[in-house]
């Protein structure tokens, strides 16, 4: 059945683009054979009038464009073909057919609606549905796209932020590592500092247990003459005092004659009553 269908529809199309042919080959004709005896009004008259009935032109070109692959021009062709020399059903098939090629599948749904109020055929039918279910697919594929393009921004994100918190990790763990080594620095520093003040502080001790052995040294020595220098004061005191004292037991009788007074520079006279010894 869609063999018969599709020979039908070739039939068709080859009657109309024959039919197109025939007439244009006549314009054209004429318009040839006007120009050959220099009639160039009447030609340029007859092209016009050809421009003016370019129903059938514009179908075929719109044929010759599709089946180049042309399909901007052929879109473009078959819109100009409006016109009783086409049937519309098959002209706005036709203009479906190009837009589903350039995957403008609004535009072919609309041409296939189209053509179908004009008349109920099997191959606008099926090129309809077919242009649905790729619209559909092409919306789910959009979906789709954008889903995966929201995807790929989360995960972006998602990476920036794992990015963020490992490089944070990694300042901190340098900066602890740094402050450890600081800290061992300052320990190293306080422990020779440490060793450096006992060391210091042993010197000192060193030099002040000196300093006491020599002060007891001199000690020794002050205090070994100290108890001769008191021997010797002490002896004589004793002078002293026996010398006051003997004075003072002399001090009732004469002076011997020849002895001087204290704190006199003349000697003492002799006394008739002492006698001399």
């Amino acid at each position: 059945m869609k063999i018969i269908t599709t020979l039908l529809t070739i039939y068709y199309l080859l009657s109309t683009i024959l039919q197109a042919g025939v007439t244009d080959f006549k314009f054209i004709n004429a318009a040839n054979k006007a120009y050959n005896a220099k009639d160039y009004n009447k030609s340029s008259e007859l092209f016009e009038n050809l421009d003016k009935q370019s129903a059938a032109l514009n179908y075929d070109k719109g044929n010759a464009y599709y089946k180049s692959g042309q399909f901007d021009k052929s879109i473009k062709s078959y819109r100009r073909a409006k016109g009783n020399s086409v049937d519309e059903s098959q002209r706005l098939h036709n203009l479906g057919n190009a837009y589903f090629k350039k995957k403008n599948l609004n535009h072919a749904i609309e041409a296939y609606e189209a053509a179908l109020k004009y008349g109920d055929d099997n191959d606008t039918k099926y090129n309809l549905e077919l242009a649905k279910k790729q619209k559909k697919k092409q919306e789910q594929k959009k979906k789709d796209k954008k889903k995966q393009d929201k995807k790929k921004k989360d995960q972006k994100k998602k990476d920036q932020k794992k990015k963020k918190q490992d490089q944070k990790k990694k300042k901190n763990k340098d900066q602890k590592k740094d402050s450890e080594k600081k800290k061992q620095k300052d320990q190293k520093k306080d422990k020779e500092q440490d060793k450096k003040d006992d060391k210091d502080g042993e010197k000192k001790e060193n030099e002040k247990q000196q300093d006491k052995k020599s002060k007891d040294k001199s000690g020794k020595k002050d205090s070994d003459k100290q108890p001769a220098k008191q021997k010797l004061d002490k002896k004589k005191a004793m002078g002293k005092k026996e010398l006051r004292r003997l004075m003072n037991k002399m001090g009732n009788k004469k002076m011997p004659t020849l002895m001087y007074q204290a704190g006199s520079g003349k000697k003492a006279k002799r006394s008739d009553d002492v006698n001399p010894w």
